[in-house]
């Protein structure tokens, strides 16, 4: 067996950009203020690059200071992105318990803090890298 060489394995960990749609982002928005002060925590879907939906995380139980769900609960789906969820304290860096969750969901994540608009939500990687996540109409 051919051994794999450094070209082959950025190959294989190339991942696509994924882009929002501004109105999913606007409800995840909505959605925060909504919950507040508890967190959400919702599975983001994308289609061809683009995250247009959301399913909120069966199960969920949250407080003013997490938000969790059972893994096994989550909808088997080729289209899950990743997730989104609220930070009601204003923080929109990943906790210690975001970033053992990211993996398990998906590639892409987002955290919405408060007061829950434009300027307060930042994009991350599963690995907890910030990504400049582009908005789309």
């Amino acid at each position: 067996m051919k051994e794999l060489s450094v070209k082959d394995v950025n190959i294989y960990h190339h991942m696509p950009e994924m882009k929002i749609r501004r109105e999913l982002l606007e409800m995840l928005f909505a959605l925060g203020k909504a919950e507040h002060p508890n967190e959400f925590l919702a599975i983001l879907k994308a289609k061809d690059g683009i995250i247009e939906e959301l399913e909120l995380a069966p199960g969920t139980y949250s407080n003013e200071n997490s938000a969790s769900f059972s893994i096994d609960m989550m909808p088997l789906s080729t289209d899950t992105a990743g997730s989104a969820h609220s930070h009601p304290c204003g923080l929109v860096r990943p906790s210690d318990a975001d970033l053992k969750m990211f993996p398990k969901i998906g590639r892409y994540h987002i955290i919405i803090g408060t007061p829950y608009n434009e300027n307060t939500w930042r994009a991350f990687r599963a690995n907890g890298e910030p990504y400049e996540m582009e908005v789309v109409d």
